[in-house]
């Protein structure tokens, strides 16, 4: 089996067509590239006891994303020590490692999710799975670069275009199937309930059962529709244990697949007809004209520009795509209520791995025209512009609600899309200009710990702020609503606020129910304050994308 995984046994034979190796990168890419669909199991994930609503041991959506970001932090940690083994072993035994891993993390992580063990999910689907991710990443980049050394930019599009892509194949079939396996709890309908300790109870047989209560505003929130009324929690399945499985098995397959089709170039090869770019051309665009080791290359100040150029740029992104569905709903699921359902929600994650794949082959393309540093500025100034423009849009559907509206935001956070996966495409060929193409990835996979601290700034920004921002507005709404009606609608005196909320027995929309009329639905506004720091991000990025120069006195690596 060893021999059968060794770089000798994948280089290319003389006349081999390199544009065979491609569809091998993207397939991998495209199958972990499926963790940025990962909202689509938020609502579901929330929801494992109650399965129609949020019960009192219900996992919070904070603790949720977590699952994501370990995630990310342990591609960007895997990648930064798997890269220069890479380049010792080739990418084959790379790839089936990084396949084992990523199904593993399903696996394990399924078990978590059937035993209600929060550690078992951040321990599979997190740090085993995220492994197979940073290993599954930088494989196809390091070998379509070298097989394309007259393309970077088109090559690293390529490899890359794939990651972002996965969520477009992704986000529809984890839909079906959590729908395939979904199965109601037991309805009660309207029912005598009693409020102990801030839990909701009925009375089923002989005893008292936990439920939760199902109102007029839930039912949209809910997987399957259903009746208005009281479930009893622990009695249904939101199908997510099982869609783990099937996904694992599904990608293990193909990504073992695709790392057997893996080759590499015999040293010395060149593409028929390529002549290396003279020194003036290079200069042109700050492109090194001899190779340097990752050690080496992590001494200079380049390095660590481009390290905060790739974290405050993902920063900026893997935020809102830790949380893609639930923000769209909570922005536009009150407002635009016809509109807006939870179909709508998980096509709007669709589309943004479409134009998250699109923007990675196009700016990786583009900045072989007008240069990486160039690409980069274009990022930042417009990114900045675009974050800024959310919350007008955000705060005018609270009070006027329109499809225009709805229109504005799906664009511009699409543009931004092409932009966030733009970033990740244009920098391995950033790198190669400025350190040299033999140990690019060496030098991507240290880079990307940029990606795992992203990881954890992202989604810890938008989950800390949205979540101050949710507290504040419930207890707004509470200080509004008539205590005697509160009091009815929960089973508890206004006093008891504290627990109730703890219990997810109190939410915005049932505060809603029974709020004053003429009440604006303070939803579309949770994530305002994010999108401000995001900007201010991205002007900082702006900046260490400006002090960018050519590396200058690198010697070539010997041996």
């Amino acid at each position: 089996m060893t021999a059968l995984l060794s770089k000798e046994r994948i280089i290319a034979e003389p006349g081999f067509n390199r544009w065979k190796v491609p569809p091998a990168s993207v397939a991998i890419h495209l199958s972990i590239g499926s963790v940025y669909a990962w909202s689509i199991f938020n609502p579901a994930l929330i929801k494992t006891q109650g399965v129609v609503a949020s019960a009192a041991s219900d996992w919070s959506l904070r603790q949720v994303v977590w699952v994501f970001t370990v995630a990310i932090v342990f591609l960007g940690l895997s990648a930064a020590l798997g890269g220069k083994w890479l380049e010792k072993v080739g990418p084959r035994k790379v790839g089936v490692i990084a396949a084992v891993c990523w199904s593993g993390g399903f696996m394990i992580g399924a078990i978590g999710i059937y035993w209600h063990q929060l550690w078992l999910l951040y321990l599979g689907y997190g740090v085993v799975g995220g492994c197979g991710l940073g290993l599954g990443y930088v494989s196809p980049v390091s070998t379509l670069i070298k097989w394309f050394p007259d393309r970077r930019g088109m090559a690293a599009g390529m490899a890359i275009m794939g990651f972002g892509g996965g969520a477009m194949i992704g986000a529809p079939l984890k839909e079906w199937l959590i729908r395939l396996f979904y199965r109601a709890p037991e309805f009660l309908g309207d029912v005598p309930l009693v409020t102990e300790a801030g839990k909701r109870y009925a009375r089923v047989g002989t005893e008292l059962r936990e439920v939760v209560v199902v109102g007029p505003n839930d039912i949209s929130q809910m997987i399957v529709p259903g009746p208005e009324g009281a479930y009893v929690v622990g009695t249904g399945s939101v199908g997510v244990a099982e869609t783990f499985i099937v996904l694992g098995l599904i990608y293990v397959l193909i990504m073992v697949a695709a790392a057997f089709s893996y080759r590499l170039p015999a040293d010395g090869w060149a593409p028929e007809g390529w002549t290396p770019p003279t020194k003036d051309e290079t200069d042109a665009k700050m492109i090194a004209r001899v190779s340097v080791t990752a050690d080496e290359a992590m001494k200079t100040p380049q390095f660590y520009l481009l390290w905060v150029v790739l974290c405050f740029n993902v920063t900026a992104g893997i935020g809102v795509l830790g949380v893609a569905k639930t923000m769209m709903s909570e922005i536009f699921g009150t407002t635009l209520p016809a509109t807006v359902d939870a179909a709508f929600a998980a096509t709007y994650v669709l589309m943004i791995s479409v134009f998250n794949m699109a923007g990675r082959f196009f700016w990786a393309s583009v900045s072989d025209y007008i240069g990486r540093k160039q690409t980069y500025a274009v990022f930042f100034t417009l990114g900045t512009v675009l974050y800024l423009s959310i919350p007008w849009t955000a705060q005018r559907v609270s009070v006027e609600p329109s499809t225009m509206l709805l229109v504005i935001f799906y664009g511009v956070t699409m543009l931004i899309f092409t932009m966030y996966g733009g970033g990740f495409a244009t920098i391995p060929a950033y790198l190669a200009d400025l350190f040299g193409d033999k140990n690019v990835g060496a030098i991507h996979g240290r880079l990307l710990t940029a990606w795992s601290t992203a990881g954890v700034l992202g989604p810890l920004a938008i989950t800390s702020l949205r979540e101050n921002s949710l507290t504040n507005a419930l207890r707004e709404l509470s200080a509004e609503v008539d205590p005697q009606r509160f009091a009815e609608q929960f089973g508890a005196p206004l006093s008891e606020l504290d627990t109730l909320l703890a219990q997810n027995t109190v939410t915005l929309s049932k505060l809603l129910e029974i709020a004053p009329v003429g009440t604006v639905d303070p939803s579309s506004n949770l994530y305002n304050s994010t999108m401000y720091l995001m900007a201010a991000l991205l002007v900082v990025a702006f900046f260490a994308n400006h002090f960018v120069k050519p590396v200058a006195a690198l010697e070539p690596q010997r041996g």
